[in-house]
């Protein structure tokens, strides 16, 4: 039943950490664009937890439904719009059950966790024609957008390869081996969890369409068995203990006070799930250590790198084209560095961190480079703070206002984006397992990618 007030009603489909953000954009810069309505969530502390915070800044309560009665919840509360934030290997059902109930989806990446996930979505969209739309946040970084421009403008020539490698720190790395992430049955595995936002960008950058993959990699440094295998063993004090006293590999939730509403003790009784598990535990399934190379339509092919482990977060991309090459380097966090309480933050690509490196300060560059040229370094016109490069606030402004004349970027994503990017994760697993090459046409993903 359309609602008859002029905001769209939304129901949010999975109420942890990540949720935030949106909760967050609707009670803040969007609370005129939409409402919250109805939350979808079997733990009901933390479902909670954002409902207080909605109801002190706009009033009213709203329901919390268990995932079992989606369509009842979509029906009662009117819901226009759904935004499913839940665990990776939820969203086949809690998006398809959506958008069959006559309902358009807003979903995170990835679009599901494994390939027969995303064949219910892609059964479902085409069943229906409601809208999917992905949030691709990277997109609207600025620095990404800005080699997206060099790209498009022909200046480097037609694209021959792409080189790409990304380092994810001890503290932010670590933390998908302390929760849910860790087992691979949850998300997919980085290549799906993570590396589908890289391989969307990539697809985005060249405007190019994956087509075969082969993986080479698996668990290298966590886990109970595998840094130790290669002859690191975190010593005692390692462990326990750095300078400020703190366990370096540990995140503590009860110090957070948002955190530990999510995932303390009073959500644990629910559920069970604990936030804050080591990251040398037996039993972690999902892989640190990976490296892809994907061949795309048209002859470009990329060589990727994921580490989870390293000393410093970023990323370094480079473009080889006919005319030229392009170069962008992002130094998120030089270095992990304890504040003085002991901690670090997780993402340094959401929040600003501790100290300043020298050596390798944190910062964004652009470099072009055309045959028998000197190299010119170009300008990246910041947007605001904002997590993700900035990226978070355009998109979210996309996601809830829509755009009222054309992007000629095309930052916005749907859901053949959100298939052809977890796609080359869906076949890099599969060549994990088999040790071949796999075509993303024989993955069975039901839409001509």
């Amino acid at each position: 039943m359309p609602s008859e007030n002029p905001r769209t009603r939304y129901a949010v489909v999975g109420a942890g950490h990540r949720a935030g953000m949106y909760v967050n954009a609707l009670i803040g810069d969007h609370a005129e664009d939409g409402e919250i309505v109805a939350w979808v969530e079997p733990n009901p502390v933390r479902a909670a937890v954002h409902e207080e915070k909605v109801a002190a800044a706009v009033g009213g309560s709203r329901p919390v439904f268990h995932p079992d009665d989606l369509e009842k919840a979509l029906d009662v509360e009117r819901v226009d719009r759904v935004v499913v934030t839940s665990v990776d290997n939820t969203h086949a059902d809690m998006v398809s059950r959506s958008l069959r109930a006559g309902v358009d989806v807003v979903v995170e990446k990835p679009i599901a966790a494994t390939a027969a996930e995303a064949r219910q979505i892609a059964d479902a969209v085409a069943e229906t024609g409601r809208d999917l739309t992905m949030t691709f946040n990277y997109r609207y970084a600025p620095r990404n957008s800005a080699l997206r421009e060099v790209i498009a403008s022909g200046e480097i020539g037609r694209v021959l390869s792409v080189h790409f490698d990304w380092a994810l720190d001890t503290v932010h790395g670590a933390d998908y081996f302390r929760r849910w992430h860790r087992e691979k049955t949850n998300n997919g595995g980085l290549l799906v969890h993570k590396s589908s936002h890289h391989f969307d960008l990539v697809n985005w950058w060249i405007d190019a369409v994956p087509q075969r993959v082969f993986a080479s990699g698996g668990r290298r440094f966590y886990g109970d068995d595998a840094g130790h295998a290669t002859g690191y063993e975190p010593t005692a004090g390692e462990r326990a203990l750095n300078e400020q006293g703190v366990d370096p590999w540990r995140i503590d939730v009860a110090n957070d006070p948002y955190l530990d509403r999510l995932y303390g003790a009073d959500a644990q009784e629910h559920d069970g799930y604990r936030r804050d598990r080591s990251v040398f535990d037996p039993g972690i399934t999902t892989e640190d250590t990976l490296g892809l190379v994907v061949e795309y339509a048209g002859g470009p092919v990329l060589t990727y790198s994921l580490t989870a482990s390293a000393p410093w977060e970023g990323y370094r991309v480079v473009v080889n084209g006919t005319r030229g090459r392009a170069e962008l380097e992002v130094v998120e966090r030089g270095s992990v560095v304890f504040g003085a309480d002991g901690k670090a933050t997780v993402d340094p690509s959401f929040t600003a961190t501790f100290g300043e490196d020298t050596v390798r300060p944190e910062g964004e560059r652009l470099v072009v480079q055309r045959h028998w040229e000197r190299a010119e370094e170009r300008p990246i016109v910041e947007v605001g703070p904002g997590g993700h490069g900035g990226g978070d606030t355009l998109l979210l402004a996309e996601v809830f206002r829509g755009r009222t004349e054309a992007d000629p970027l095309g930052r916005a994503a749907g859901f053949v984006d959100g298939l052809r990017a977890s796609g080359v994760g869906y076949a890099g697993n599969r060549s994990l397992e088999t040790g071949d090459p796999v075509r993303l046409a024989d993955l069975g993903l039901g839409v001509d990618l």
